[in-house]
């Protein structure tokens, strides 16, 4: 296969598997999803989404979140890690949504990263799944299958996001980069994957990864 057939294969794969696309994070509207996803830094969306209806429901939007202090925010997020950071975070970019935006959460990618705790993946996720604008956010999934697939040399994850939007349609990266983390979890994990359920892997993955998955199925 040529790199745009094997491109296509994955497309038409994804398209087939995930026809609806659940988004991962439960929220309502930017503000709420923003919050979401910062928290979601090392940590699960299922983790996540047990911990932010309690914070929702005291504070889904800046004016209420301010009115709590650092360390009740901190409290309430707990359990989903990085807690002292998280909730400073959380505190003081609701102050600037409030101070520079009347409380609107910005659509556009720099202005979301000049937030407190806000960095390139987390803004990236926010301009795709909240205001619809094609963005290619890569997490630990995407950046793994990027490489299996041989789509990326998995130098880091600036590289394999330039990779991913190099070689996927515009149109089709809101899309796909949430189809690319959904087939990760449930058929190319880190650990126990079972090369005989990833399909994409198995047709156009990268000679040394399917070379190296054989060796050690072999060994043992």
């Amino acid at each position: 296969m040529t790199k745009s057939e094997k491109v296509s294969f994955t497309i038409r794969t994804l398209q087939e598997l995930y026809p609806d696309i659940p988004i991962p994070l439960a929220h309502k509207d930017p503000y709420t999803l923003l919050i979401a996803v910062l928290l979601s830094a090392q940590s699960t969306d299922v983790r996540v989404n047990q911990i932010t209806p309690k914070l929702f429901a005291i504070a889904d939007n800046p004016f209420d979140m301010i009115k709590l202090s650092v360390e009740e925010i901190r409290e309430i997020i707990k359990p989903v890690g990085l807690s002292p950071m998280k909730s400073k975070g959380i505190h003081g970019l609701s102050e600037i949504l409030i101070e520079k935006y009347e409380g609107i959460v910005p659509s556009e990618i720099d202005l979301l990263e000049e937030l407190p705790s806000v960095g390139h993946k987390t803004a990236s996720v926010v301009v795709s799944q909240a205001f619809g604008i094609p963005a290619f956010p890569v997490d630990t999934h995407i950046h793994r299958l990027m490489y299996r697939w041989g789509f990326s040399n998995g130098k880091n994850v600036v590289q394999t996001e330039r990779d991913a939007k190099r070689l996927f349609p515009k149109e089709l990266w809101n899309d796909l980069h949430l189809q690319i983390i959904w087939y990760g979890r449930e058929y190319s994990p880190a650990r126990g994957w079972d090369i005989q359920r990833d399909i994409i892997t198995r047709t156009i993955g990268r000679k040394k990864v399917l070379n190296d998955y054989y060796k050690i199925k072999k060994a043992r």
